[in-house]
């Protein structure tokens, strides 16, 4: 039997909430998670499957009981979407662009079941180059990047100090550099040995890179000698995950961080506008299943934890990729 989350009396020891709002597709929600439930079951133990964010209203009969406010949804939904048997974790994108308060941290914690982990992304602040003026469209250099300071006052020493029962792993992504601010994939791997080597040892860190110049054997002899996770990605400008295999294999780090966002190829403003609403698999892609499917299967194997967080943007709705990947595990593809 595997890890499949925590029993309806473990989420009582908090407190029972207020009866969640029926909407019209309640009915639907309540057979997504008996069959989702079914699914869990079967998975191998320390597998955590979770969405990149969770306010979508669009989400309603797969996540949510009724249909609410972005906002709503954003402030309150954590509580049922932790119901969800197959949604085991969730980021936290918001504090990369800025510290996120103690009072919302928490809120989050009042939600949450028991050790049920959030992967918060760390700040922009601290992993981007260049200081963007987004309004001019102008970059200048970054003086607090790679300073791992900033990124422990701000997020690290926060979480550990409030919100260390639902501490999972912090997404170190580094965006990609405009020309002029790109440093050579030989100086990266020296700084960002720096950093780790700075960071507190109670946390635990995945590094995530968009430049494929910077996925290279130094960089993933780094990781390995911090006992930090290489970020298998699903995005733009990154060869699939698959491919990144033969660079960062898995089994270097203690546990294992995939992150599906949208496909090579593919930009952000493109794929919101292509496959919102999203409340659909609108554009299925079966080889990235396998190859995730295949690379969570390798590290379970080895008795590693596993997240996989994954972007509507992926395939069109996050929760229904996550169903179809954990069939696919459960049924023992791609092994």
């Amino acid at each position: 039997m595997s890890d499949a989350g925590p029993p309806r009396e473990q989420l009582l020891l908090f407190g029972e909430p207020p009866p969640a709002p029926r909407g019209p597709q309640s009915a639907r929600l309540e057979r997504e998670h008996e069959e989702a439930g079914e699914i869990a079951a079967r998975l191998p133990d320390g597998v955590r499957f979770g969405t990149s964010s969770w306010s979508f209203p669009d989400w309603e009969g797969l996540v949510y009981f009724s249909r609410r406010s972005t906002t709503a949804l954003a402030r309150e939904g954590l509580r049922e979407y932790a119901r969800h048997p197959l949604l085991r974790t969730v980021g936290i994108d918001r504090g990369y662009y800025g510290p996120i308060p103690r009072s919302d941290l928490e809120r989050y914690a009042s939600q949450l079941p028991p050790g049920f982990p959030c992967c918060a992304k760390a700040p922009e602040a601290v992993t981007s180059p260049v200081l963007r003026e987004r309004a001019r469209g102008s970059a200048t250099a970054n003086p607090d990047f790679l300073r791992p300071g900033r990124f422990v006052d701000e997020m690290v020493g926060p979480f550990l100090e409030g919100f260390a029962d639902h501490m999972g792993p912090f997404v170190i992504q580094f965006p990609p550099a405009p020309a002029g601010h790109r440093l050579r994939p030989e100086e990266f791997a020296e700084r960002l040995d720096r950093f780790l080597e700075s960071l507190p040892r109670a946390a635990r860190y995945a590094v995530e890179v968009r430049d494929p110049s910077l996925l290279t054997t130094a960089y993933a002899c780094v990781l390995a000698s911090h006992g930090v996770a290489h970020t298998f990605n699903y995005v733009t400008a990154m060869p699939p995950p698959g491919e990144q295999r033969s660079i960062a294999p898995p089994g270097a780090a203690p546990f294992a961080m995939v992150r599906l966002i949208m496909p090579p190829g593919t930009y952000y403003a493109q794929r919101r506008d292509a496959l919102w609403p999203f409340d659909r698999v609108s554009d299925p892609d079966p080889e990235m299943r396998r190859q995730v499917v295949q690379l969570v299967r390798e590290e379970a194997d080895l008795g590693r934890p596993v997240f996989v967080l994954v972007n509507n943007k992926a395939e069109g709705c996050s929760p229904l990729t996550i169903r179809a990947l954990a069939e696919l595990l459960a049924a023992g593809g791609a092994s």
